[in-house]
């Protein structure tokens, strides 16, 4: 286990491994040459799991394409690069990979936002599996949480209230915020994830955010 990983697993508290379910030698073999030689380490290693007992999951991106392609559709990302979700959290947020752009977007589908943070530089620079490693390094459980209409998070409670979650599960907001849910514990549910976020897709207009990476580059230079 190297040093970023490390911080990971033990200082971010996000392991052990839970709900393992092996990365099979095909789904390798296909990802080969798309993603980088780390992240398939990793699932060598621990598989598609969750972890911070079902706070974060790597997950196949086989499994996300056709849902992707329903998030990105109709938006200027739309075709960029090639993507695909390499982790999700436990309220649905996508975490996405660029083959050239790497960790490049966010999706939080609970309330349609789509945050672009295009790393190409950092690619070229540093190589996917560096970037990879920076990706996981960089994870904290605090900034991952859902807070509720208070600013209080909402995992640990949720963990509580509903059980923990299995891989094909995350806490949705019943009704959905966009049909006037409220942020609360009491609206959380578990629900499956492919379903809930293919319908959250399709519910209200998708919101790309402005890159803040790239807004912080152009700025000082055009003052």
């Amino acid at each position: 286990m190297n040093r970023l990983f490390k911080r990971f697993y033990d200082t971010q508290g996000f392991g052990p491994a839970i709900k393992i379910e092996q990365a099979n030698e095909s789904t390798l073999s296909y990802f080969k040459e798309k993603l980088p030689e780390r992240l398939l380490e990793y699932w060598k290693g621990y598989g598609f799991c969750g972890w911070g007992e079902g706070q974060f999951w790597t997950v196949n991106p086989a499994d996300y394409q056709e849902l992707l392609e329903l998030w990105l559709k109709g938006t200027k990302l739309f075709g960029m690069d090639k993507y695909y979700v390499i982790a999700r959290s436990a309220f649905g947020t996508l975490y996405i990979w660029g083959e050239a752009s790497g960790q490049s977007i966010k999706i939080r589908p609970i309330f349609s936002m789509l945050s672009p943070t295009d790393k190409s530089e950092n690619m070229k620079e540093k190589g996917g599996n560096q970037c990879i490693d920076l990706f996981f390094f960089t994870l904290n459980k605090g900034r991952m949480d859902q807070n509720d209409f208070n600013e209080n998070p909402l995992f640990d409670r949720a963990l509580l209230k509903l059980g923990p979650l299995e891989s094909d599960e995350m806490y949705g907001f019943v009704p959905a915020i966009h049909l006037g849910g409220a942020v609360k514990l009491e609206n959380l549910q578990k629900v499956k994830i492919q379903e809930h976020l293919s319908f959250l897709a399709q519910l209200s207009e998708k919101q790309v955010m402005a890159d803040i990476v790239a807004l912080s580059k152009w700025l000082p230079h055009n003052q």
